[in-house]
Order: structure tokens, then sequence, then C-alpha cells
């Protein structure tokens, strides 16, 4: 019988690993390092042997050219590795990844893309680094798309989390799956509407997310540099109304946000929540216990841990 053990949410970013020591909020950021550590733990303890990491693309495994809402890897996966992230081959746990595509599709409830040669960014490799570090476990990354307009609305994520679940208990193999959830919180990155880029900056970001699939490399130092120029616009009030209601198991009333209401109260990065709302619903809105929230300006994003334990509602 396969069974969902745990989720996790986490924030995350790659000035963990290419900024470290300049951060100035240090003792913030050790304890989002820590939670992190903590969550790892959690996940080393449920035991499992899969894990479903459902992310966001930065526009180094998508570009303009082709961008789905939902996409599921069914065979190989390769992380990008940009700023000191895992890179290469990532193992997938096919079979059930197959599975969770098929369901989805012949059931009627989603018809998702799928990638049998997948390239994942720091969306899914943050959370392989620090959640699954040393863990004998396989994947089913899952991309959703939170940065090129029109974004899938946040109850149609949350219905995905639902149908995952479905599908993922219905699989005839014997599995132990865990849920990752990696993006998040409240959060304004420099990039542009790419439908409407204004100057040379976000005409120069619009034109590397259209030209990068071959040469994504090449766009990166200006890219780095743009996003470091940038200032913090961090909602910590959102980002605690949103965890608070992670925490009673009722993080699906956030969908009554639009795209665009979203982006005004908590900015344009804050669309990865949509990645928790998945996570939440495929573990049945159990009620979350919250690990850490960190406000560090540095990293430009709130920084948020929680765990998802289904054993907490039987024992209840």
């Amino acid at each position: 019988m396969t069974e969902i053990v745990l989720g996790v949410g986490a924030s995350h970013c790659t000035l963990m690993n290419t900024h470290w020591e300049q951060t100035v909020h240090k003792e913030e950021a050790q304890r989002f390092r820590d939670a992190l550590a903590e969550a790892r733990d959690e996940l080393a303890a449920a035991a499992p042997d899969t894990v479903v990491i459902i992310g966001s693309n930065h526009f180094r495994g998508f570009w303009l050219d082709l961008i789905p809402s939902f996409t599921i890897g069914v065979g190989e996966c390769v992380a990008s590795g940009e700023s000191g992230t895992p890179k290469g081959p990532q193992p997938v746990d096919v079979p059930l990844s197959r599975h969770l595509a098929n369901s989805l599709v012949e059931g009627g409830r989603f018809d998702a893309a799928f990638s049998a040669r997948l390239q994942i960014d720091h969306g899914q490799s943050h959370a392989i680094q620090y959640l699954l570090d040393g863990l004998d476990v396989e994947i089913v990354p899952i991309v959703v798309n939170v940065f090129a307009h029109p974004l899938p609305a946040l109850a149609r994520c949350a219905d995905l989390g639902a149908a995952v679940r479905e599908a993922v208990l219905g699989f005839e193999g014997d599995r132990r799956v865990a849920v990752i959830a990696s993006g998040g919180l409240s959060h304004r990155l420099p990039w542009p509407d790419w439908r409407d880029p204004q100057g040379e900056d976000e005409e120069f970001m619009v034109r590397a997310w259209l030209d990068g699939r071959d040469n994504w490399q090449d766009y990166d130092a200006r890219r780095r540099e743009i996003i470091r120029a940038a200032s913090a616009a961090i909602n910590p009030e959102f980002d605690d109304e949103f965890l608070t209601l992670l925490e009673k198991g009722e993080s699906r009333s956030l969908t009554r946000y639009s795209t665009e209401q979203l982006e005004e109260v908590a900015g344009n990065g804050a669309q990865e929540i949509r990645t928790w709302l998945a996570m939440a619903a495929a573990l049945d809105n159990v009620p979350a216990r919250r690990l850490s929230y960190e406000v560090i300006p540095e990293w430009l994003t709130g920084m948020g841990v929680a765990v998802l334990d289904p054993a907490t509602r039987s024992d209840a």
C-alpha cells in the first residue's frame, strides 16, 4: 500500500550558497538553516522511498518558447546546478511519476504536461540540497509556472495537490511518499511582466527568458547583478497570516487572492506559495507545525519552514 508520510514547505534562496558570508542578519539566517536541517531530519525519520517535489521554474528549465502551467518529470531529470545547487542527473521514481501523469490526465482532473527529459533549477534543487541531503530517495519533480503570466489560479494549484494525493494513494506499488513544496514566501524580484518590459534591464531579462534554452549560462552574470541590486520588499504580516492558516489546516482560504492581488500584497515572488497550497492539499490539509520564520532582507525573502505530519491527525 502506498501512503503519504510527511509534507514539508520551505522557502528557497540561492544567496544562501553564494553570499552567506555577506549576510548581515546572520542569526536569522542560521535559524532558518537550522530549521531546514530539522525538517530534513523529520524527513529521514519518516523514511520515504520517494519525494514529490513541487517547485517553481526560474527560466533555466523552461523558457518563453513554451510555458506549461504544470509539468511532471516522468523520465530523465537534470538539475541546472546554478549558484552552488546540485547539478546533473537526479534519480526519478519513473513508475510513480508516470502513474501520476496518467492518473491526472486519464482521470479528467488535469491535462498536465510531462517531460521525459526535464531540466530543473533551484526551484527543486535547493530542496534536494538541503532537505534531502544524505537521503537515499527518488523524486517525482512537479514544476509550477509562477513567473510567466498568465499564471494558474491559486485554487487550481490547491486542486492539483488534491489530485496528486488521490493519484499517489491509488498507486498499486508499495511506496512511502513525502511531498515537498519549495518557494516563497513574500518577496519581490526585479523581474518584469514579460508582456510589457520597462527599461533596459527588463528587456534584457525577457530576452534571456526567450532565448536562453541553449545558453542560459551566458545571461546569468547580469541576471545576478540585477537581482543583487534589488531592494527587499518583505511582508511579514502576510507571511504570518499564511503560516497561521497552514497551522490551522486552512491554507486553501488564501485562494481568495487573485494573481494581481497577491502580487500587490506580497510581491511577485509570493506567487510561489502555489507550491505550498498544492503540498498542503496533497497532505489533506493536516495542520502544520511551523519550524521557522525569518525576515532576511539580504535574501529579499520572508524565509519559512513548516512540516505537515499526517500522524498528528490520526493521533488527535
